[in-house]
């Protein structure tokens, strides 16, 4: 049976070894017809602690690792990363 492979963004990297993935997908709702964004949260192994938060990875199925772990990534698809906005706060008070 082939492993499945999914694509997704890294939304934590604070645990060792291991980021959480969210994976979204867009289903046509069954009365209404219209399509809506469903979403789940998958803890994939990450050996070398690699990959960051904003990260667009591939995981792929594997064998349970732990408890919650039967994903491992695969690799960046795209680099993301939190953006971190200095602002001079003596100007801002001097314009006061």
């Amino acid at each position: 049976m082939p492993k499945r492979i999914l694509i997704g963004t890294v939304t934590s990297d604070k645990t060792d070894k291991t980021v959480t993935v969210l994976v979204e997908r867009k289903v046509k709702h069954p009365l209404y017809g219209k399509i809506i964004r469903r979403s789940k949260k998958y803890h994939a192994h990450d050996e070398s602690n690699e990959f960051t938060l904003g990260d667009k990875v591939r995981i792929e199925e594997t064998r349970p690792i732990s408890k919650t772990k039967t994903w491992r990534v695969l690799d960046r698809v795209v680099a993301g990363g939190v953006q971190a906005i200095e602002a001079d706060l003596d100007v801002e008070a001097a314009g006061n």
